[in-house]
């Protein structure tokens, strides 16, 4: 039965049978296999009616029972000319397109599917110049079939055939290999001009990609003969050379390996790895990648230390020496590693130990490391942990990978040549990890004395043995080291240098350094205490000396540029006038603290991460309902001693003579300057509750006393840390009275003595005990006579060194009202 498209009735609906990654095109004969029950009904309704059937391709194949929206808009109406049922319950269907349609309406029911279409084609008819089109289109597809050995070249002598534009175009359009949404853009085309011109189009993008394609092939098929002719001509070398007598060259070198694996002492196990690749390398042609690879891997292995080891300095006196040459001060951890050598005297099992410096920047973490490798005579090898995020740089890269390489721990052993280096990893605290791993996960089995004596490098595959290694670590802060590190190493704390050691470290070290480092002789510049005091408070604020010798270098830089003037006798005297000649006007106030007692403002202190600091508190009563506003960039923590501290006020303020109306009808902005900088912790805490009790009492708070300490709901005064670097700040301010937590009374060991003789510390566990200390008349603010009186006799002693005004208070008669 032949089917003309004319003669397709478009007033009934025709049964739809979806396709999969197939596009059927006017005139198109194809076989397919239908399996799908309700395609199966599609085809027995069409055999029934005039064996007529709409073929619409899926959008999405994976859908087994395609909806209306699942299908393309444009489908070829088909004429089924031959169908054959398989055993295994499929269908074989030989179709030929009649003509492209668009699905206008569609019928659902439970078994099959209909529709309704329109001949879009019969709509649009070609008007362009037939012969051009039928041209053009002809010889971009006999130019596609040459370069295409897929297509057969009888589909061009069939097209040759073809005089009618749409039907040329669908049966090149069916020829062409193209994706199945391009496929579908053509067929949904109506027009044969415009329907060509995106063919030809196609065509020849593909073609253009055909010949680089085919360009690049000739290129590596160029390359593989070039490979294959050295590979010749290298093996008729070999034969030349073998009768000749020179020898074998790649022999001799298989035979260094061998020697120089038995030469570097390795363990059982590397050994038998490295003899093993060995022999693989044998087996490989000299200039293939492979070899490369596996001979880069021996010489890892052989190259790394297996056995060489540096004898320790076990001279006690020398090792002090050595370090006080190189640290002033220090002292925990110079007693640290002297017993470290004194226990080496006397045992030889002992691992080496895991040490963490913790402390602020320039304090001389890192230069300590160095000099305790010196004082040992170990080789000394360091590597920075800031910024790494990748498990590898612990445990270095499988062998799998291109260009992978042994883990930092490994490659700075063999940069260390001995067993048993100094092993400085820096910045321990600033790993941060991602979808590429843990780094400080991986350095748990480096660091641990247990498991470091079979290390397993990725890319080494072999037990490596680190205990005899020495590790330093250094942190900035504690709390950023993970947990499970932490407990892995013993922790030095480095605190901040006093005036007094920084003068020293100045004056013994920086100095000279900085003279030798300008060119200049000790005769040319004089640089007396005073005034290295006075850079030290006008021009640095910081808990090392890294910028105090960043102003020692700048000043020696100006006396080097007046000696090259002035002949090298020159000598310069540095005086107050110099410095401000060559540092510029001062950056930094010392000894300023606030000049009278004010409502609403109180010394607290802070820790930073380069020392200590003064945080001037101040709050203000305003217009509201009792509400607390806090601001000055505060964190979580902080803002929640600040409202605990609030809490506390108003809870106790029938102990207190506190202005009712003002907790009723006023609101508190509390502010901690500098705006800018971020704060947080809850050390904090007690100063907010005086300078809170301060504001709604209106009694001011003494400017001559600071204060640290977490408070509770209940008014007790908790413990906090870094004492000793907030106490220098209140020296450096000039500030000699300081409340303390009780707890804390112990930490003041660690406070220079000179520091101690001029300051009065009072150690308190009460908030009570800090409203009494703080304030300047504390009779005004307690309510109870008798709690005053207890608080009078219990701080004394302190009120007459503090010279309080306890006007109206004495302690043999009671407190009046």
């Amino acid at each position: 039965m032949t089917t003309d498209m004319k003669t397709i009735d478009t007033s009934k609906n025709f049964p739809l049978l979806p396709l999969r990654d197939v596009v059927v095109f006017p005139h198109m004969v194809i076989p397919l296999f239908v399996g799908r029950e309700k395609s199966v009904k599609a085809l027995d309704n069409a055999m029934k009616a005039d064996r007529l059937i709409v073929l619409v391709t899926q959008r999405d194949a994976h859908i087994s029972s395609p909806q209306k929206q699942d299908l393309y808009d444009v489908g070829t109406v088909s004429e089924i000319l031959q169908l054959l049922k398989l055993p295994d319950g499929t269908i074989k269907v030989l179709v030929e397109g009649i003509t492209r349609v668009y699905l206008s309406e569609f019928i659902s029911s439970d078994d099959t599917i209909a529709v309704f279409v329109r001949d879009i084609e019969r709509e649009a008819e070609g008007t362009a110049d037939t012969f051009a089109l039928h041209k053009a289109l002809l010889e971009a597809f006999e130019k596609y079939i040459k370069l295409n050995k897929k297509v057969p070249k009888e589909a061009f002598t069939s097209a040759a055939s073809i005089e009618d534009l749409s039907h040329l175009a669908d049966v090149i359009a069916a020829h062409v290999e193209m994706k199945i949404a391009y496929k579908q853009s053509i067929l949904d085309i109506g027009n044969p001009a415009e329907r060509i011109q995106k063919l030809v189009e196609f065509i020849n993008g593909e073609m253009e990609i055909m010949f680089i394609e085919k360009k690049i092939q000739g290129q590596v098929r160029k390359q593989m003969e070039k490979t294959q002719k050295e590979y010749y001509l290298n093996e008729q070398m070999k034969v030349i050379k073998k009768e000749l007598g020179q020898g074998d060259s790649e022999v001799d070198e298989i035979e260094e390996l061998k020697k120089s694996i038995e030469e570097a002492k390795m363990s059982p196990e590397a050994q038998a790895k490295a003899l093993q690749e060995v022999k693989r390398l044998e087996k490989m042609p000299p200039m293939s990648a492979e070899s490369a690879v596996v001979r880069n891997y021996i010489e890892w292995l052989r190259d790394v230390p297996w056995y060489k080891k540096t004898k320790d300095n076990r001279d006690i006196e020398h090792a002090m020496q050595i370090l006080n040459e190189d640290h002033y001060g220090l002292e925990e951890v110079k007693e640290r590693i002297i017993e470290y050598i004194a226990v080496r005297q006397l045992s030889k099992k002992l691992k080496g130990p895991i040490l963490c410096f913790v402390g602020p920047p320039g304090v001389g973490k890192t230069s300590l490391g160095r000099s305790v490798a010196r004082a040992l005579g170990r080789r000394f090898v360091r590597m920075s942990l800031g910024g790494v995020r990748d498990e590898a740089e612990i445990r270095g890269h499988r062998r799998t990978y291109v260009g992978a390489l042994p883990g930092r721990i490994i490659q700075l052993m063999k940069k260390a040549g001995t067993v048993n280096p100094l092993i400085l990893l820096d910045e321990v605290d600033k790993m941060s990890m991602d979808f590429r791993g843990d780094p400080s996960s991986a350095l748990l089995e480096v660091l641990d004395p247990e498991q470091n004596n079979s290390f397993v490098d990725h890319y080494m595959e072999v037990n490596y043995d680190l205990s005899h290694v020495m590790f330093i670590t250094t942190a900035n802060v504690q709390h950023k080291i993970p947990p499970p590190l932490l407990d892995r190493m013993e922790i030095i704390e480095i605190s901040s240098y006093t005036e007094l050691e920084k003068m020293k470290i100045a004056k013994n070290f920086l100095i000279s350094k900085q003279i030798e480092e300008n060119g200049l002789a000790r005769e040319n510049i004089d640089f007396p205490e005073e005034m290295i005091l006075h850079a030290i408070r006008h021009y640095t604020r910081e808990a090392g000396v890294r910028s105090l010798e960043r102003v020692i270098a700048k000043v020696c830089r100006k006396v080097a540029r007046e000696v090259v003037l002035n002949g090298n006798d020159f000598k310069k005297s540095i005086t107050g006038e110099v410095l401000h000649l060559y540092l510029g006007p001062i950056k930094f106030k010392y000894g300023i603290k606030e000049q009278k007692n004010e409502v609403g403002l109180a010394n607290g202190l802070a820790w930073t991460e380069v020392g200590g600091d003064i945080l001037n508190i101040e709050a203000l009563l305003i217009k509201g309902k009792g509400k607390l506003t806090l601001t000055g960039q505060l964190g979580e923590v902080m803002q929640e001693s600040a409202h605990a501290a609030f809490t506390y006020i108003k809870a106790n303020q029938q102990f207190f003579k506190i202005n009712d109306e003002y907790v009723r009808s006023r609101d508190i902005h509390l502010h901690v300057p500098e705006g800018a900088i971020p704060k947080d912790g809850p050390s904090a805490g007690i100063t907010m509750a005086v300078v809170i009790g301060s504001l709604l009492s209106q009694i001011p708070v003494r400017c001559d006393v600071a204060m640290t300490g977490e408070i509770t709901l209940r008014g007790k005064v908790l413990p906090i840390g870094g004492l000793k670097e907030k106490i220098l700040a209140a020296h450096r301010a000039n500030i000699n009275h300081v409340i303390i937590p009780q707890e804390n009374e112990k930490d003041l060991e660690k406070i220079p003595d000179y520091v101690k003789e001029k300051m009065i510390f009072h150690s308190v566990s009460t908030m009570e005990e800090v409203l009494f200390l703080a304030l300047e008349n504390p009779e005004r603010f307690f309510k109870d006579e008798k709690k005053t009186k207890i608080l009078y006799d219990r701080w004394k002693g302190s009120l007459n060194d503090w010279k309080l005004d306890i006007t109206g208070i004495d302690a043999e008669t009671s407190v009046p009202m």
